[in-house]
């Protein structure tokens, strides 16, 4: 059995309201006369009364329809006042925009452009979820994802946020005087490590290099397991044995000589941050303005 549906025939019964002829609601919904006399028919049949009045010359509500107009009236002036927000939402940039962000991209993106993003968008209320698990955007209910390139879903778009970074093996000066340096990708394995655990997963990082053009990847030893990139970084500098981490992390570290590079020519290809999204969602205005914003942070 076919299931009815509970609205056909009310916009013609709206528009005949309105109107107050069948010529008028049909000129207004873009029908014919006919077709509104057939859609009012088949509502009166389901509803078993009457709902106009009908002579030659005009045709007023019955007592039903005036009940029917009572209740049905507002309930069509909120869908029609939701509809125009909705429209207003397509023209203006405004709303809720919900990021899930890697850590790393505070920094680098996220402190950087919000304040003006928020003076030149008011309109646009900001959530920002912290989160290096790989959890799903569409439902977490999130609009986009800030991440590590190579941790992004093949069917999201993605827009670089970042300079390429290089990822990187260090340890402090103290570290290095005590064990020595590690001269290849196979040496890591008699050195003490500081080992990380992708939040959200059971799974220790194996840290990745590259050979002659080929994939080289180590699991390092080390009796210590952090799950925080914060605190791998400062166990580094007080010489509890090398990490494996992203350039962007460590700059100023480099810099003032608490940690130094080694292995630099097996490290793999350059990675970048990346704002990722849906492609249904690319049409937002309130997440096209974003990613706009963040546009001058790839430089």
């Amino acid at each position: 059995m076919a299931r009815i549906d509970p609205f056909d025939g009310l916009s013609e019964f709206l528009a005949i309201a309105r109107c107050g002829s069948f010529r008028g609601a049909a000129a207004e919904l873009g029908v014919t006369p006919g077709a509104i006399s057939q859609a009012l028919q088949v509502l009166e049949r389901r509803l078993g009364l009457p709902l106009f009045h009908r002579t030659t010359r005009r045709i007023a509500l019955t007592e039903a329809g005036e009940q029917l107009i009572v209740q049905l009236r507002p309930a069509a002036e909120a869908i029609t006042g939701t509809l125009d927000d909705l429209t207003l939402l397509r023209a203006k940039p405004s709303g809720r925009l919900r990021l899930l962000v890697h850590r790393m991209a505070l920094p680098q993106v996220i402190e950087p452009i919000l304040p003006a993003f928020r003076q030149a968008y008011p309109d646009i209320s900001v959530e920002i979820v912290v989160d290096d698990a790989q959890v799903e955007l569409v439902e977490g209910g999130y609009d986009a994802g800030i991440r590590i390139g190579e941790y992004i879903d093949r069917d999201m778009v993605a827009v670089r946020v970042s300079p390429p970074f290089s990822w990187t093996v260090l340890g402090a000066p103290a570290y290095f005087a005590q064990r020595g340096r590690p001269r290849a990708p196979e040496d890591i394995a008699a050195h003490d490590c500081i080992r990380y655990r992708l939040p959200g997963t059971s799974e220790v990082y194996r840290w990745e290099f590259e050979r002659n053009g080929q994939a080289l990847t180590v699991d390092p030893p080390g009796s210590v397991v952090v799950n925080d990139a914060g605190l791998l970084r400062s166990l580094a500098i007080r010489g509890m044995g090398l990490i494996y981490t992203a350039g962007l992390k460590v700059g100023p570290d480099i810099a003032n000589g608490e940690l130094e590079p080694v292995l630099e020519e097996f490290m793999p290809p350059r990675d970048s941050l990346f704002i990722c999204f849906p492609h249904s969602s690319r049409t937002q205005p309130k997440l096209r303005a974003f990613v706009e914003a963040c546009a001058g942070c790839a430089r």
